[in-house]
Order: structure tokens, then C-alpha cells, then sequence
């Protein structure tokens, strides 16, 4: 019986899943970056071409009903790198045509997510990355309004800076009424949005009806007192048919932003929901359930490609990860070759994509949120870019010594320092508010 191992050196299936770097034209071809960690007595190519197989044309062996047309439609192994023993970095073409541009996203993920990860002779596999030629992002209308539309509406344009976030706690539990208020003295101690946590939709001890009329009546009088328009991203996840009853009794009651868990609606729905006309607020995408496919460093999806497609699918802020916080950054201390995918410096790598140019879709404004509070500001600003960020603090606000309005003064002046380029030591000796920060959780919280 021909082993696997064996079968993969054939030079019948080398022809058709192996070709050189040059014969992979990148506006041809969808290319997959893998992680790769064979079973032992499978090698890290013939471990690739079992994904190109796998993932294309599907087969373990020779069938006749194979033509020259099928052969055509193979992924196509072009790059192996071995990073420790068998261990490394496999890249592969899958032809445009293999693609069914109308199906999307969900069509996109069954070739380059789809049964590999379940496959007996691989230990563990990662997509890392994937290269989305124009012909295939063009078929997306991408974010409505982006990094530049949200500016807009906050009043940020022409003086960029970190936008100011916080997110209501506890996260369940508060009252309409109760919400209300936190929104109104986070918003009048400065922050430049608010937002629904995750669990939150539309329970009985806070339907969304109530929740939204009084946060927006909270909103609007904040307004009134500071001239500031505020954002609300109201939750509106929820399962196909509901969560369009949700957008419509938000919009109806004023919101002026929606907040969906995009990996539990799903991508399609996200898209569906970006690209209708009737909604026309911005979309803030919440990751929650991401690290069952993130978090380990050598098996699932990278938060790099989730983002990628967040963004085809039209999400105008996603929550990319801390760089000093409560969240894991797991991968820190990577080889080389995987730095660009691994801890801070991946989180960073993730947001210079979301803020840069692609195809001509509008950008997308990286959030950091997760155990942030004044201490941690600079550090997180400085390693994971700027001033195109919103770092968003949820206990590092409410938590505050005085309430939640003096906690958002204080995160308030965090960035400023930062901005001014004065230490927080020395921008607390004149704002009280950062200085009982600071003082409250603690100087070992400072990162130098």
C-alpha cells in the first residue's frame, strides 16, 4: 500500500499541487499563508499539498472522472518554509475560478477554512494570512463609513486623535434608566463613545427600547451642555430574524451606532446588515468568541484574517486587542519568520491593515479594549499606533475613586499627555483626576 508520504512525491500529484513562486499570479490567485505541524512521517510539503488537495479538488488518489479542467482548479503549493524540523510556513495559490465570487464570504471560508483543520495526518494547522486579489475585494462594498465617517460625526477630522470609549458596566443588570445615566456622565466627563457589552441585547430587566430612548434622551442633553456628539452602539446581535427587529427599534428610538458579535451572527449577516441602505449609522464589530479560533498559536484562524474579513463584510470599528491589559496575547517570543503574527507586534500589524489603503475600501478604526485604564494609555498608544485608535475602558473608567465621570476625565487626560508627550506623572501633578487614577490602581501600573 502507497503511503501518504509516499503518494505526495509521485510526480504526477507534485505537477499538479506544487508550482514555482512565479507561476502564482497574486491577481489570479487567493493565497493562503498555513502554519503547518505534520504528524510524524509526513513531510511539511507533501502536509501542504494535502491542504491544496483537501481544499480544491478533493481527492487522496487518482479518479476517473479527473480532466485537465479539474486539474486547473487545484491549490497549488509555491512557498515552504521549515521554521523547526517539519514545523513551519506553507503558502498556497487557490485559483480565482475556484471561487464562486457571488457566494461571498461563506464560500470563501469552506476552501480556505474549511476540513483542514479536522485532518487526521496534520498535528496542527494555522491560517495565518490570506492574499484577496481586486477582483475579489471589489465585489464587497467594504464599510460605510470607515476611520474618516466616524471623525466626522464625533467632530475629530481636523485635529486627529485616539477616540475615547467605554463600555457600560456591570455589563448586565442596570436599568434603562440606570444605563442612561453611566452613558450621560461618561459623556460628560469626555469620552467620544458608548457602548452596549456583549451579553447585553434585550433582556426583560433592559429592553432595548427603553435602553436606547434613554441613553439617546441622556446623550442628547449631554450634548446640549457640551456641544459634543457622542456614539451609542446599541447590541443588536441576535439570531437572523431578530436581529433586524433589533436594528429597526434602535433606529427608530435614535441610535446613532449598532454594536454586533460578528463571529456569532456571522460574517454574512454582518455584511447584509452594512450594505443595506436603510442603515445609516456606523457598524461597531465586537470579536467575542474569537480566541476559539485565535488563541492558539499553532491551530485555528489568525485575528489578522477575521479582520480582513470583517472588513469586507463593511464592520467600521473592530476590536483588534491590547497591548497592556486584562486579554492574552499569546504567540509573544515567537520565531522570526512569525513575528509579523504573533503579540503585540501582530496586533500592530493587524491595525496598520485596518487603517491602510485596500482596493479602495474605507478603512477601519482598531479598538483596544480589555483591562485598559489611565496607566496603561501610553503603552498602548505608542505600540499599537496612533492617533487612528479608540481605546476603549470599561472598569478603568467606572472604576474610578469619584464615579464614572471623573474616571473618564481621567482616561481623557491619559491621552492627552500622551498627545503632548508629558508623562502622566507629570500631566497628574494639574489633573486631579488622573492623579487619583494613577494613585488608585497603583504606580507599579506604569509602563515607562
Amino acid at each position: 500500500m502507497v503511503s501518504k508520504k509516499e503518494w505526495y512525491q509521485e510526480d504526477f500529484w507534485v505537477k499538479i499541487f506544487t508550482a514555482m513562486p512565479e507561476e502564482i499570479d497574486p491577481d489570479r490567485y487567493i493565497i493562503c499563508t498555513y502554519y503547518i505541524t505534520p504528524k510524524e512521517g509526513l513531510d511539511l510539503k507533501s502536509a501542504g499539498m494535502y491542504i491544496a488537495a483537501e481544499e480544491s479538488i478533493g481527492t487522496w488518489t487518482k479518479v476517473t472522472t479527473m480532466t485537465e479542467r479539474v486539474y486547473k482548479l487545484a491549490g497549488r503549493v509555491f512557498y515552504v518554509k521549515k521554521i523547526h524540523r517539519e514545523v513551519g510556513l506553507v503558502k498556497i495559490g487557490f485559483p480565482l475560478e475556484l471561487f464562486d465570487l457571488d457566494a461571498g464570504i461563506s464560500h470563501l471560508l469552506s476552501i480556505i477554512a474549511g476540513n483542514l483543520f479536522g485532518v487526521s495526518d496534520l498535528k496542527n494547522v494555522r491560517l495565518l494570512d490570506v492574499h484577496l486579489p481586486k477582483e475579489f475585494v471589489r465585489v464587497f462594498k467594504g464599510p460605510k463609513f470607515g476611520i474618516d465617517g466616524v471623525r466626522q460625526i464625533i467632530g475629530t477630522s481636523r485635529n486627529p486623535r485616539p477616540h475615547l470609549g467605554t463600555i457600560i458596566k456591570p455589563k448586565v443588570g442596570l436599568s434603562p434608566k440606570e444605563t442612561a445615566k453611566v452613558a450621560y456622565e461618561a459623556a460628560i466627563g469626555g469620552v467620544d463613545f458608548i457602548k452596549d457589552d456583549e451579553t447585553l441585547t434585550s433582556q426583560g430587566f433592559n429592553p432595548i427600547e427603553e435602553r436606547v430612548s434613554n441613553v439617546m434622551e441622556a446623550l442628547d442633553r449631554a450634548k446640549e451642555e457640551t456641544g459634543r456628539t457622542v456614539l451609542y452602539a446599541v447590541n443588536v446581535t441576535a439570531d437572523v430574524d431578530r436581529i433586524w427587529k433589533n436594528i429597526e427599534i434602535a433606529l427608530d428610538n435614535g441610535a446613532n451606532c449598532i454594536m454586533v458579535d460578528f463571529l456569532c451572527t456571522g460574517l454574512p449577516i454582518l455584511r447584509k446588515i452594512a450594505e443595506d441602505p436603510s442603515v445609516k449609522v456606523p457598524i461597531h464589530v465586537h470579536r467575542c468568541l474569537h480566541a476559539a479560533m485565535t488563541r492558539n498559536p499553532e491551530h485555528g484562524i489568525h485575528m489578522l484574517v477575521l479582520a480582513k474579513l470583517v472588513r469586507l463584510a463593511g464592520g467600521d470599528q473592530l476590536h483588534t486587542g491590547t497591548a497592556k491589559g486584562k486579554m492574552e496575547k499569546p504567540g509573544t517570543g515567537a520565531p522570526k519568520e512569525l513575528e509579523n503574527y504573533s503579540g503585540v507586534k501582530g496586533i500592530r500589524y493587524i491595525n496598520d491593515f485596518l487603517r491602510g489603503e485596500w482596493y479602495g475600501l474605507k478603512t477601519v478604526m482598531p479598538v483596544a479594549s480589555g483591562g485598559i485604564h489611565p496607566a496603561l494609555v501610553p503603552a498602548n498608544l505608542e505600540l499599537l499606533g496612533y492617533p487612528d485608535i479608540q481605546i476603549n475602558a470599561g472598569g478603568g473608567i467606572h472604576g474610578h475613586p469619584r464615579g464614572t465621570k471623573a474616571g473618564a476625565m481621567a482616561m481623557k487626560q491619559a491621552i492627552e499627555a500622551f498627545m503632548k508627550g508629558i508623562s502622566l506623572e507629570e500631566y497628574a501633578r494639574d489633573h486631579l483626576e488622573l492623579k487619583e487614577a494613577l494613585e488608585h490602581w497603583g504606580k507599579k501600573f506604569l509602563v515607562k
